[in-house]
């Protein structure tokens, strides 16, 4: 794909893209690139906020891949320093800033899921502290000096706090100076970002003109949504899928999402192309392929990507065992009791099976729970542990439990 003309770069490269400034810049920098051999520099900042990547963040890291796969300089940016101040990106109120201990322990994390996606010998990773250390205050009155607060209102969620009286903290308003200063220091020629990030992207336009370089284009790509296919995917809503999830867990996880949310992660999560998504959804609409196939073929996908071929045949061949064909999962926790004789719902209560003698008698009543296989129907049975003994239990369609009774 290096070798491919300047326009067919570019319409390779505006698959999935929001907003594009601009189409003519940006074609121009790729004949340029093209006709001197010189890698366009392609920026992407992530501040470590949290010690994760997740299925969200790969949206824009395919879209710096697909560049890096035509032949790009790919530059992640680590902002251990922008982390400091919290990104007012979406926030209706102040965000505490994190601890210099809690950034640092993060940004190795960052630093290493980050080549699960991208090619290591084409990735620069840089640390924005590794200049702003170096600001003084009088740098830092030059950098505001750059922007009117008229300019900085005109954002959306400071624009929302200021008319609603929340209130702003001056600090908050270096944070777009900051990430646009990020751009002048690397010279990027590209700066992607989510569709949230549109106001601090052309702020760096702007700082790079200032400073006299050609502005950067801006591409933004959308926000994934979540495994409740409404809000954005991310850690603190719990409905995500890490980058350093097992398998397993990434396998089923995917199964779980709507069919519509299925067809918005084969766009925004696998190099489809155009035509190959065309072609799933005409296939989806007639029935030619189940909505269930192509998610496990989704599924396979992601797996595959962030594990190996042979693992996501190994998590396909679990679920199928558990989910389809009722079979045993591979990992079951194991439980160890003293030989007794106790009644099934206290039992099934201290193996972790159920909350209390209530939801276990409840769990019975309704042909929930098994034992080694059979069912359970008197919720007044009292079992005789025997030393040494092991049984597997189960509780519903996911929670199992192997007892082994201590000698």
């Amino acid at each position: 794909m290096e070798f491919l003309k300047p326009e067919e770069q570019l319409k390779q490269l505006k698959k999935g893209v929001v907003d594009l400034v601009s189409e003519e810049e940006l074609l121009k920098k790729l004949k340029y690139s093209y006709e001197k051999k010189k890698p366009l520099r392609i920026k992407a900042g992530f501040d470590p906020s949290r010690p994760d990547l997740h299925l969200g963040h790969t949206v824009l890291l395919n879209k710096m891949r697909q560049f890096q796969m035509l032949g790009h300089q790919a530059i992640f940016l680590i902002g251990d320093f922008t982390a400091l101040i919290g990104d007012p990106t979406g926030k209706n109120e102040m965000r505490p800033p994190l601890t210099p201990e809690e950034i640092e322990e993060n940004a190795k994390t960052y630093a290493k899921q980050v080549f699960k996606v991208l090619d290591a010998e084409k990735t620069e990773v840089v640390y924005n502290n590794s200049w702003f250390k170096k600001f003084s205050a009088a740098d830092f009155i030059r950098l505001s000096s750059k922007y009117t607060v008229a300019r900085m209102l005109e954002r959306d969620d400071f624009q929302k706090r200021f008319s609603s009286h929340s209130p702003i903290a001056l600090h908050e308003f270096l944070y777009p100076l900051v990430q646009g200063h990020d751009s002048v220091e690397l010279k990027a020629d590209v700066e992607l970002g989510g569709t949230d990030q549109i106001f601090n992207l052309l702020v760096g336009r702007d700082l790079q003109t200032k400073a006299e370089q050609a502005p950067q284009c801006v591409l933004t790509v959308p926000i994934l949504e979540g495994l409740d296919g409404v809000q954005k995917m991310s850690k603190s809503l719990d409905n995500y899928i890490g980058l350093e999830d097992s398998p397993k867990d990434m396998f089923g996880k995917t199964m779980k999402v709507s069919d519509e949310l299925m067809i918005r992660w084969y766009t925004l999560l696998t190099d489809y192309t155009l035509e190959q998504l065309e072609q799933l959804k005409s296939d989806l609409a007639s029935g030619a392929i189940h909505p269930r196939t192509a998610k496990v073929q989704l599924a396979q996908i992601i797996v595959e990507r962030f594990h190996s071929k042979e693992a996501a045949a190994n998590a396909l061949e679990e679920f199928d065992r558990v989910f389809v064909n009722k079979g045993l999962p591979d990992e079951i926790p194991e439980v160890e009791l003293a030989a007794e004789n106790i009644g099934i719902c206290a039992l099934l209560v201290k193996m972790g099976l159920a909350q209390s003698n209530g939801d276990a008698r409840r769990a019975i009543q309704g042909r929930a729970v098994e034992i080694d296989g059979e069912k359970v129907d008197d919720p007044k049975l009292f079992m005789d542990l025997k030393s040494g003994s092991e049984m597997i239990f189960r509780n519903g369609k996911k929670k199992y439990a192997k007892l082994k009774v201590s000698p």
